[in-house]
């Protein structure tokens, strides 16, 4: 019994850190593309992006532990990596296209 608790245990460290990074990379793209590219493909402003992305991560990976059980699995968590991935999917691709591709 004691080693399932442990896989569990670790599958839920790797789940966090994974989605820590995803929320990071998320930001961290954000904060570095030109904010005149965000409305030029119809999408939010980059100050806009930038809150979203960075409120939804912090509440994401610092109340998701204390919500739930399963911490990775927290109402936050999902919520704030659902935002990270639209905006890697969606805004990401549409910025990129138009700044020169970088």
């Amino acid at each position: 019994m004691q080693i399932v608790q442990q896989l569990y245990l670790w599958t839920d460290r790797v789940l966090w850190v994974g989605l820590v990074v995803l929320r990071l990379w998320a930001l961290i793209d954000c904060l570095t593309r030109k904010a005149a590219a965000f409305p030029a493909v119809n999408k939010l402003t980059k100050p806009a992006w930038a809150a979203i992305l960075l409120v939804s991560g912090a509440l994401g990976t610092l109340l998701g532990p204390w919500s739930s059980p399963s911490g990775v699995l927290s109402i936050f968590s999902l919520i704030s990596a659902t935002l990270s991935a639209i905006y890697l999917a969606d805004v990401r691709p549409a910025v990129r296209e138009i700044s020169g591709g970088r």
